[in-house]
């Protein structure tokens, strides 16, 4: 692979290794060498470590690993998204335009009959149109610096088929399209602690 420039060769590396991690070959806690990512890949070692180094920023990775978060991480995780999209539920109920509520119910729908990968991409349009509703760059900047951990429990959640999350994604809609702010926010709030313990299952 010579003829790569190395630019192109680190969005490979970094790629792969993100989708590897995100479609469970490299579950939590394996063990990542870089010269046999290198020889997998096809690429040399350099990209390999910048991929790492990227991952590792956006905390799919730590010291080298694939990131197995601990119950008190996950905890901690979703007590933030809790009080982001809780906050972010209570304002689309105030002032989501009716086109994104189409959105959102077109995103439920998508959700009733796909394949779990759709599924997955549907349910995060569904909770990216909400956080976006907050208007604060702050908490939609940390929102989407915490959106591949989000991703690989939405996945999770998805492949052990949670029950009512598709019913408790049409209440939260319901609310927000009856302009209803506190029972938005707490529908959202409870929504996030079922996703918790579902996962906390599955990890423990």
């Amino acid at each position: 692979m010579s003829h790569q420039t190395s630019g192109s060769a680190q969005i490979i590396a970094y790629e792969t290794i993100r989708d590897r991690i995100l479609n469970g070959a490299y579950p939590g806690g394996t063990k990542l060498v870089e010269e046999r990512l290198a020889e997998e890949i096809g690429v040399s070692r350099t990209p390999i470590r910048e991929a790492i180094r990227r991952l590792e920023q956006e905390g799919l990775i730590k010291r080298k690993k694939v990131f197995k978060p601990t119950e008190k991480d996950l905890r901690h995780l979703f007590q933030m998204r809790m009080l982001i999209e809780s906050h972010a539920a209570k304002m689309a109920a105030s002032y989501m335009m009716e086109e994104d509520i189409s959105e959102l119910r077109k995103s439920i729908e998508i959700a009733k009959s796909s394949t779990p990968d759709e599924i997955v991409e549907a349910n995060k349009r569904f909770h990216d149109l909400i956080v976006r509703e907050c208007r604060n760059p702050i908490m939609i900047d940390t929102v989407d610096r915490m959106q591949s951990i989000i991703y690989l429990f939405s996945r999770a959640v998805v492949l052990h088929k949670r029950p009512f999350l598709i019913d408790e994604h049409e209440q939260i809609c319901q609310a927000i399209a009856d302009r209803k702010p506190e029972e938005a926010s707490e529908l959202m709030r409870t929504h996030l602690e079922a996703d918790l313990e579902f996962a906390l299952n599955i990890v423990n």
